[in-house]
């Protein structure tokens, strides 16, 4: 096989399909393919066997000389490790050369933003109209058992357990995990489907359906998400200047479990995070709360105390 790259070069297409079987969400397909397209285009004529972990460190200091941060320096990384690891599985090659190059230190202490109980409970409460009790389902899923938007889109009726109240989940990388489902989240379940459209066409059922009797998008999700957001925010100044969308009801649940005490390790089988590394960003939250308690025992502590 010539193994020189070209501009449209079969590999992009043999990748994409890689990521499609793997469980991509689109989103992250078309993130990765751009990310390595560039990567490809900026070698030339190199031969894919002789690319080494110093081209790679070019490309990515080209992209921060081109205004490129830490976190986006380290997405480029992170296409082009898959990219490689996809050849190295399809027997293209033997090697991957960008595990030699190292990632930027991101600062990771950052609080991810989440809606007090309160205003989450003014958000769902604030949902109308003719799918009301469909979106009022699917934002309890994310709020409430932590579902992402993809699992959302994806979820078929057969992957709801009545008889053990439980919800078979398809997450990233096409791992299945089972999320338990309080009384309350089921009545809506069961009230949701009453009053489902039916699907037009196709052999899997799925639980959530568009105006127009079809799988409903992840876009749609998105998109009745924020406009709830902005209706919110017009009624209360301290939401004003922040952003918000639906993957934020999923922090907001990952942000409840932290305050209510649960195991990191529970934790991560709940959102189905691969690495706990990445369920760990929201024990910030908790040291958040730690601190400022604290902060309000400091104001009873007597000035001087005489020494």
């Amino acid at each position: 096989m010539d193994t020189r790259f070209t501009y449209d070069d079969d590999f992009l297409e043999l990748f994409d399909t890689w990521m499609k079987d793997q469980g991509f969400t689109k989103r992250t397909q078309q993130a990765y393919l751009g990310d390595v397209r560039l990567f490809l285009t900026s070698l030339g004529e190199k031969e894919l066997s002789t690319i080494e972990a110093i081209d790679i460190m070019r490309f990515l200091t080209k992209m921060r000389q081109g205004g490129a941060g830490d976190a986006a320096r380290n997405r480029y990384l992170s296409s082009i490790r898959t990219f490689f690891s996809a050849l190295i599985e399809l027997q293209l090659v033997k090697n991957n050369p960008s595990i030699a190059v190292k990632k930027s230190k991101v600062e990771k202490n950052s609080v991810p933003t989440f809606l007090s109980e309160k205003l989450l409970s003014v958000f769902l409460q604030s949902i109308e109209g003719k799918y009301q009790i469909r979106n009022v389902a699917m934002f309890l899923l994310m709020s409430y058992a932590g579902l992402r938007v993809s699992e959302l889109h994806r979820l078929n009726i057969s992957d709801f357990n009545r008889g053990t109240n439980s919800l078979m989940v398809l997450g990233k990388g096409r791992k299945w995990r089972v999320i338990p489902l309080p009384s309350e989240i089921v009545h809506v379940l069961e009230r949701a489907l009453v009053e489902r459209l039916e699907a037009r066409s196709g052999s899997e059922q799925p639980f959530f359906v568009s105006q127009f009797g079809r799988r409903i998008s992840i876009r749609m999700i998105q998109s009745i998400a924020e406009k709830q957001f902005e209706q919110l925010k017009g009624q209360y100044m301290e939401l004003q200047g922040k952003s918000f969308s639906s993957h934020k009801l999923r922090h907001t649940f990952a942000t409840m479990q932290v305050l209510a005490g649960t195991d990191i390790r529970t934790l991560q089988e709940l959102l189905g995070h691969a690495s706990i590394q990445t369920t760990q960003i929201y024990t910030h939250v908790g040291d958040k709360q730690k601190q400022e308690a604290m902060n309000r025992v400091s104001a009873f502590i007597p000035v001087g105390m005489g020494i």
